[in-house]
């Protein structure tokens, strides 16, 4: 393992200087700065992180504070963190991801014992039980989801309700008055899942205004009894010819048990959703659909937070964003 005496060596200057260099604590002459990072850099030495953060009294380590839940389809969630985590890493900062079922709890003894910088929530509910925690500690925060709350946060999301308007009125004005909507689970409702029912709800009160009728089904998110519910929700409504599918368990099997039962997408019946496009390449989905956005949410997000960490005197207001669908037309659809 390269030591900070071998970068020394490598660079003809005292250990000392290295030091000096790396933390920033001294002024250290350009040429001889230059001969240090050149050192670092042929050598391939990692400053040790703790010694860093004594020098400089950050961690440059963000704290992503997320749940896996059994109600909820983790290859889905991870669409959020992996941008996050790719994007800390680009601008010099590691995650240390917390997923533990007491958000409110981890969140209080991790920020007490400085392990971090700052923090990214996901899985952000209504009243989340985490904010309160994170109004107190000294950490910045920023967050995918919008809870009742915002202020005081830089806040990302989905303009959930106005994709619902969306993907209903993409299904009007093709003509379809007789439509499934298939959503997330109960549970995630029942825990304050707000991106939920604002979908839910806009886009209910707009098939009302067309003139639609919805037949709405929370979906599960397991198998076997995803394609269980399915094939039930097929069998009750052969008078729908369309399907609004709001759900990732749902839409990823929605393929192969259309493809069983021999219904032809859009000739049989028409199918929208709401994935992002890696989503959709990953299960080989074909449907019109709105991008979910989990890369640029996540992005954002983090930068955000860094700007912040990055300039300590930095006050400006803090951000609410929703992000406005983008519909994709995939061929999915057709008028009846």
């Amino acid at each position: 393992m390269t030591t900070m005496a071998d970068v020394a060596r490598h660079a003809g200057v005292s250990a000392s200087t290295v030091s000096y260099a790396i933390s920033g604590k001294r002024p250290i002459a350009q040429e001889t700065r230059d001969r240090i990072e050149q050192a670092i850099a042929e050598l391939g030495f990692a400053p040790n992180a703790g010694a860093r953060a004594l020098a400089s009294s950050q961690t440059h380590v963000l704290g992503l504070f997320v749940q896996f839940l059994p109600d909820e389809f983790s290859p889905a969630m991870l669409q959020y963190v992996l941008p996050i985590s790719d994007a800390a890493r680009a601008a010099g900062y590691d995650i240390l991801m917390v997923t533990e079922s007491d958000g409110a709890h981890a969140l209080q003894r991790i920020a007490s014992s400085n392990m971090i910088d700052g923090v990214m929530l996901l899985n952000v509910a209504h009243d989340d039980d985490r904010l309160p925690v994170l109004r107190k500690i000294r950490q910045p925060g920023a967050m995918v989801g919008l809870p009742r709350t915002p202020e005081g946060f830089d806040v990302y999301d989905l303009d959930f309700a106005e994709s619902g308007r969306v993907l209903v009125d993409h299904l009007a004005a093709l003509g379809h008055r007789e439509v499934v909507m298939i959503t997330p689970n109960e549970h995630v409702y029942e825990r304050g899942g707000a991106y939920a029912w604002r979908f839910r709800d806009a886009a209910l009160e707009r098939a009302s205004r067309h003139g639609i009728r919805v037949f709405s089904y929370p979906g599960e998110t397991q198998q076997p009894g995803v394609n269980e519910q399915i094939n039930s929700i097929l069998d009750e409504r052969p008078e729908a010819t369309a399907f609004i599918v709001h759900n990732d368990a749902m839409i990823a099997a929605l393929p192969s048990v259309l493809h069983t039962r021999g219904i032809r997408v859009p000739e049989d019946l028409s199918v929208v959703g709401i994935y992002s496009e890696d989503f959709g390449r990953l299960f080989s989905l074909p449907y019109t659909a709105v991008e979910s956005s989990p890369d640029k949410l996540g992005r954002a997000a983090v930068q955000t937070l860094i700007e912040r960490l990055q300039d300590p005197d930095f006050s400006g207001d803090h951000v609410l964003e929703l992000v406005a669908p983008e519909i994709t037309d995939r061929g999915s659809t057709r008028a009846v």
